[in-house]
Parts: C-alpha cells; structure tokens; sequence
C-alpha cells in the first residue's frame, strides 16, 4: 500500500484563518495500522488512513488535540512549508 509522504492538517480557528499544520510520515504505525505522521516540532502528531481519514495522538500528558478539518495531501512538487 502506497501511503503519501507529507500532509497538510488544517484546522479551523475562531478568528478570520485557518491555522494550517505541515506533517511528514514516521517509520511508526498508529493503532488502525496505518501510518503516523508527526509535524517538525514532534508535537503534533495523527495517524491517517489511506482513505485521508485522521486521528490525533496526544504526546502530551494533558493535551486534548482537536480534530483537523481536513487533510490534504501534498506531492512531492509542493512547497515545504504552508
């Protein structure tokens, strides 16, 4: 199974944008057995599935992370960062 190398996790914010999440594959497997993926700082981090579907991982003791509204994949010509 072919799964995309870098995502985009975009979540919705309460003032005029969005605060978008740049988040590359790990050498781990989540607990649906399909990759994690972790941003530059290790902090946040997601499990996604071949069908672009995300569940957060908390990598903290009293975080609470919130859903993305989507995940888009990027290619390999995309720039590095949002």
């Amino acid at each position: 199974m072919v799964h995309t190398d870098r995502y985009e996790l975009i979540f919705q914010m309460s003032g005029a944008t969005d605060d978008v999440v740049l988040v590359r594959m790990t050498d781990r497997l989540g607990a649906g057995g399909f990759p994690v993926y972790e941003d530059e700082t290790g902090i946040v981090r997601a499990e996604i599935s071949d069908r672009g579907e995300v569940r957060m991982i908390a990598t903290g003791g009293h975080q609470a992370p919130g859903a993305p509204l989507l995940a888009r994949p990027l290619g390999e010509d995309a720039p590095e960062t949002p």
